[in-house]
Parts: C-alpha cells; structure tokens; sequence
C-alpha cells in the first residue's frame, strides 16, 4: 500500500492560539495579496511565482519569521518559499518583507505536509529549512514529531539531487532521533560525522542565545540528496 502523507496524523503544526497585532494585519491586508501564495492541489510553478527562475529553498514552520528573513536577505541570489499555519507569525513576516524590501520570499499558510504533496514537484528543490520543530518531549508524544521516516522520504523525492535538508534542534533526544531518522534513508548522505557545525547562513535566534547562556546544547543536521 503506498504511503499517502494527507492521510497520515503527523502534521507539521500544533494549533494554538493567537492575537494579531495591528502591524501584522495590515501587513496581511497590503502584502498578503503579493507575497502570500494561496494553496491548491496543483504543482507550483516557482518561475512565475517570483517572476524569475532561482534556486528555490523551502521553510517549514517559521514562527515569527526572523530567521527566514534574516537568511532570505543573505542570499539574494536564491528564492524562499516560508510554510507556516499560524497567523501572527505570517503577518509578522510579511512585515518584515515589506520593510526589509525582500522580493525572493513567498509565503504559504498552510499544513506543510500537504504543501510538500501537492505544490511543490518532484526534484525541484535547493534546500529545506526545518529549525526547531516541536519537540513532542513526552514520551507518549513522540510519534507527533515531524521528522520520521515517511515525512523524510517525501522532503527527499521534493530535494533536487544535491539539494539539502538542514534541521536544528535545542532538544538532544529530538537530535539523536533526526539523525537516526535522517541516517536512514537511502536517498540522502549526511554531510558530517554526526552532527554539522552551524551554517553561517542560520542566525542564532535570541531563544537559542538564551539557552546557550545556560548550558543548553543546540544541534545542526545537514543531509544532502544523493
């Protein structure tokens, strides 16, 4: 039977509540119509979606958005595509799109795995981001965490060959699993012995500071498509 990711119970999110401020709104109602792509179950053709053909890398839960902008302004050269369901964090980045002036960033709201099935082609992408994803820590939660074997397997066959999947994580359990996960499957080589050092291109976020500053650990893991 083949795996079909619509069907199945992990999701790239958790549903929680949240309160847009007035910024973010109205970044919503003046950007959203140019840099929020709607969802449809049809292949995006990235080209006409940022009006030039580029190497294209896709983000998976932004949150408020900082990090993708910081990395979408260093690398002007490339195209982003930001996944997110929350909200506040979509107006919060499209805020920082218009005043920042990115023109490579598009933003998606809506549940990545479906994203990944039905917009985005097979062997198509530069790169995946997955920073910081939920760490599900309870035991009985695990099976909630995104990065598995059956998500793996679809973020691979969406890479280009010698695209790369890059995920961070501040959880050393959640680490040891993704590499585990990662190590797994066939299509992809780890670029490390273990666990990357940190890009440069991936800024430390101020929660990640914070955590550093108290002895926490935080893990990079950079595979790439055979």
């Amino acid at each position: 039977m083949m795996y079909d990711p619509t069907e199945h119970r992990i999701r790239s999110f958790v549903t929680r509540a949240g309160r847009l401020s007035i910024a973010q709104a109205r970044a919503l109602e003046t950007l959203g119509p140019q840099f929020l792509l709607e969802f449809n179950k049809a292949p995006l053709d990235f080209a006409q979606a940022f009006g030039r053909s580029a190497p294209t890398v896709l983000e998976i839960g932004f949150g408020m958005g900082d990090t993708t902008s910081h990395i979408a302004k260093g690398m002007p050269e490339k195209d982003f595509i930001g996944v997110e369901v929350h909200t506040p964090g979509v107006g919060s980045l499209l805020k920082q799109i218009g005043e920042q002036e990115l023109t490579n960033l598009r933003l998606i709201q809506h549940d990545a795995v479906e994203v990944l099935t039905h917009m985005i082609p097979a062997n198509s992408l530069a790169g995946v981001h997955v920073f910081f994803p939920d760490p599900w820590h309870k035991a009985r939660h695990n099976k909630r965490r995104l990065i598995q074997g059956p998500f793996v397997k679809l973020l691979t066959e969406r890479l280009a060959p010698g695209g790369y999947l890059h995920c961070a994580t501040d959880w050393q359990e959640y680490a040891e699993q993704m590499l585990e996960v990662l190590g797994a499957e066939e299509g992809l080589a780890n670029t490390a012995e273990g666990y990357a050092p940190q890009p440069a291109y991936r800024p430390l976020t101020k929660f990640e500071n914070r955590g550093l500053r108290l002895g926490h650990g935080v893990w990079d893991l950079v595979f790439v498509k055979k």
